[in-house]
Order: structure tokens, then C-alpha cells, then sequence
């Protein structure tokens, strides 16, 4: 199949339910329609649209014979995540009590593909809209966006069907972290792990409708994939690059330590901005990410912003604006009490191949310092203490350790299926920050 032939099978694929009605949604919304007070849709524009959009949703629903009237379009949840999928992929926005259309985005209107895809960047903004809010109200409706990266980058790289119960459990643990989870009453903690496991039913089956997901089987055997969107969509997402598309071969050196010298051999998509780089270098060398870093280019200092240090935020930057040539270097520092200095040498550039998933190690040597041990004075201390078992620190050095021996800690060790492995898992936690 050529690659055009390709790219029409995936924009027929791209029409979907989901799609379908936010482009209507955003075409009734025209020359604007205004809202309530209280920024909704009105009661007579939500009854046109659950009609118009054929939603499904009741108004006034009527149960033992008594009539329930609606009060808020927010009450008819398959409207308002239309609504809200098309504010978050900017396609219609709140403007002076009004619902407007966004003019620059229009042309995504008569484009599938490229309107699936900023559907699905944008899937995580629809939190408030998908899971219920109230009485049973999970972790996953106030970190969406968290539990659901999480989950689809686990599919991701299973390559394959999962089960929904290991779905859930991903997203439980991804929006369950900084809770006091272990402190809380059995009966409190299997509440809130339903109300986990329902809401990420309930995503799923949203994507599957919108396409970028198939589910199979029944009850408690459901499995859940990617489909060849989905896998677009991600691949997208975690900034791995198309077949062909430029892949730049980085080394990065550890700097000062003694021998045996640490260092790994990546290759990065030339796109991948600096804070996915940071967490694949974290992965490949064997740090745990404990402390705060950042990227030098000259006199510019690159992390997650910092008014005070002076931090450019390292999400908008891709590796290839600072590394353009080969031999070209920047430095990357981690853990500012011990100054752990590395320096990143482009060496090559070359074209990613379509089995290989990115970023990869392809070598490397020397063991990662503990951390903690007081940068590359107090590692060389560290191992002289390791080496001399007459040393008057030698078991307590092991103790904090954690090592029965001292032949257990090998300074020239370095594994590359271990670094791949941990590269690999930067995607099935939290997918990474691009």
C-alpha cells in the first residue's frame, strides 16, 4: 500500500461519531449563539442539538411517573462532551456570553484526519465532561489527563489487546500517586477504586466510538487495543517519529568520574522536546528523577519554568533547534546539591526505521552512581569505602546501600536490554513529557 493510499484509509477511518457531531456542533454554532448566565448552553438550544446531533440524552426525564426537569445542558452528558471536545480542540470558544466559532481552525471542519487528531491531543481536557461528578466522584475526573496517558501509553507498548482490568489498574496508580491511599478505611479505599474503574470504562468507551480504540469480549474479560489511529494518535503523542523522519544519535557522558567512564548511546527523534529527552535520560542512565536538572545551550538554561532561576520551559524546545550539526554538545545537569554535569554530543544524523520504537539505547558502559552520594567526590569516597572491607565504614556503607556484599555494586556493569527496559517504562507509568 503507498503511503497515500494509507493516509486515505486512516482519514476514512477518522470519521466517526465523535467527529461527526462536533462538526456539525461547530457549524450550527455559526456567526455565535448566546449562552445563560451561567456560561451553558440555553435549555431551547439543548433540545435543537440533542435532535440535530442525535445524542441520545433525555431532557425531563420521567421515572415511577414523575418528571425530572433538566435544569442545565450539563445535566446531558453526551452533549456536553461535544461541547466540550469542541472548546478543547478549539474549535468553538466562550467569548463575551456568547458561543463563538474559532475562525483560524475552521479548515479542520473539511480535513478528517488532521481534526481526528487534535480531537484526540485534546481527549484529556474532557474530564469534568466524561466522569461523573458528585456523590462517587473518582481521582480520574480531576486528573483525566494523567490516568488516561497512562493507560493508552501502556496499550502502547504492549503492542497488543490488554485487559481492562490492567487498564484500570494503570490508571489507578497513575492518579492515585500523592494520595494518602494506604491511611484510608478498606471500604473507603475499594470506593474509590470503583469509581476509578468506572470512569475508565467509561473513556474507553468514548474512544472506542471516536475510533481510537477496539474493545472485545465480555464482563470481566474485556480486552482493550489500539486501533491503527490509536496508534497514530500515540505515536504522535509520545513525539516518536514517522518512518524516515530525521533520528539524531546523541552520547551522553557522565563528566569527572573516574574510570570506568559512564556513559549511554540514545537515538531520539530530532522533534522530541527536552522534557521528554529528560526522562529518557534519567531511563538510560539509571538515575530515579529525585531532584531538579536542567539543559545548557550556551548562556539559556532549559526545565520546567522557573521565574526565579531563570528556566526556559523545556517543553516548547526540541532537541534539534540546539543540536544542529554533528559535534555539536549541550549540557545537562541533575540534582544541584551533587552537580551531577553530563554533556550531550550529537554524533550522527539518521532516519528512524519503522519497527523501531523511540528513543532507544544501542550502548553504553559504566554503572550509575548511587543517589545521593554526594556527586563525583563523594562516589569516588563511596567506592574506596567498598573496596577496603577493613574500612571502619565499610559495613555501614553497605547497609545504605542496601547490598549484602560489596561485589554486589559493580561500577563497569551497564545492561543495554536494562536501559531499554526502563525506557520502555517511561511510557507504561506516564507516557513522558514531550
Amino acid at each position: 500500500m503507498t503511503a497515500s493510499a494509507s493516509e486515505e484509509g486512516l482519514a476514512a477511518a477518522a470519521v466517526s461519531e465523535w467527529t461527526t457531531r462536533v462538526v456539525t456542533l461547530t457549524r450550527w454554532v455559526g456567526a455565535g449563539r448566546k449562552l445563560t448566565q451561567t456560561g451553558r448552553l440555553t435549555l431551547a438550544h439543548a433540545r435543537e442539538l440533542v435532535e440535530l446531533l442525535d445524542t441520545g440524552d433525555v431532557i425531563d426525564p420521567q421515572t415511577g411517573g414523575q418528571v425530572y426537569r433538566t435544569k442545565s445542558s450539563e445535566e446531558l452528558p453526551e452533549l456536553n462532551t461535544v461541547l466540550e471536545w469542541a472548546r478543547a480542540a478549539r474549535l468553538v470558544r466562550v467569548t463575551g456570553g456568547r458561543l463563538a466559532t474559532v475562525q483560524t481552525n475552521a479548515k479542520l471542519l473539511e480535513r478528517p484526519l488532521p481534526l481526528w487528531e487534535r480531537m484526540f491531543e485534546t481527549f484529556g481536557a474532557l474530564g469534568p465532561a466524561v466522569c461523573p461528578p458528585g456523590w462517587g466522584e473518582s481521582m480520574v475526573r480531576s486528573h483525566f489527563a494523567e490516568g488516561i496517558r497512562a493507560v493508552l501509553a501502556g496499550i502502547y507498548a504492549h503492542d497488543g489487546p490488554v485487559s481492562l482490568t490492567q487498564a484500570c489498574t494503570w490508571a489507578w496508580e497513575a492518579v492515585s500517586r500523592g494520595y494518602r491511599i494506604a491511611d484510608a478505611p478498606d471500604s473507603q479505599r475499594d470506593t474509590w477504586r470503583r469509581c476509578n474503574d468506572r470512569d475508565v470504562h467509561g473513556a474507553m468507551g468514548v474512544l472506542a466510538r471516536f475510533g481510537a480504540v477496539r474493545i472485545d469480549g465480555q464482563q470481566e474479560a474485556m480486552s482493550v487495543a489500539l486501533t491503527p489511529l490509536g496508534r497514530r494518535g500515540m505515536r504522535r503523542a509520545l513525539g516518536e517519529p514517522e518512518p524516515g523522519a530525521p533520528v539524531l544519535q546523541v552520547k551522553t557522558t557522565l563528566l569527572e568520574t573516574a574510570e570506568p567512564v559512564v556513559w549511554r548511546r540514545l537515538l531520539v527523534p530530532a522533534d522530541i522536546r527536552l522534557g521528554r529527552l529528560h526522562t529518557a535520560i534519567q531511563a538510560a542512565m539509571g538515575w530515579q528523577g529525585y531532584h531538579m536538572h536542567c539543559f545548557t545551550h550556551g548562556d539559556t538554561r532549559y526545565s520546567l519554568p522557573d521565574r526565579e532561576l531563570g528556566f526556559r520551559d523545556e517543553r516548547a524546545t526540541t532537541l534539534a533547534k540546539l543540536l544542529t550539526r554533528e559535534g555539536d554538545r549541550i549540557g545537562y545537569t541533575y540534582d544541584f546539591g551533587d552537580g551531577w554535569e553530563h554533556e550531550l554530543v550529537l554524533e550522527r544524523v539518521g532516519g528512524a526505521e519503522p519497527d523501531t520504537r523511540y528513543p532507544v539505547c544501542v550502548a553504553g558502559g559504566g554503572a550509575c552512581p548511587p543517589e545521593d552520594c554526594g556527586g563525583v567526590f563523594g562516589y569516588e569516597q563511596l567506592r574506596e569505602v567498598l573496596a577496603d572491607e577493613s574500612n571502619a565504614e565499610h559495613e555501614s556503607m553497605l547497609e545504605w546501600l542496601g547490598l549484602a556484599t560489596a561485589a554486589e555494586f559493580d561500577p563497569a556493569r551497564f545492561d543495554v536490554d536494562a536501559a531499554n527496559q526502563a525506557l520502555a517504562g517511561i511510557d507504561a507509568s506516564i507516557g513522558g513529557a514531550r
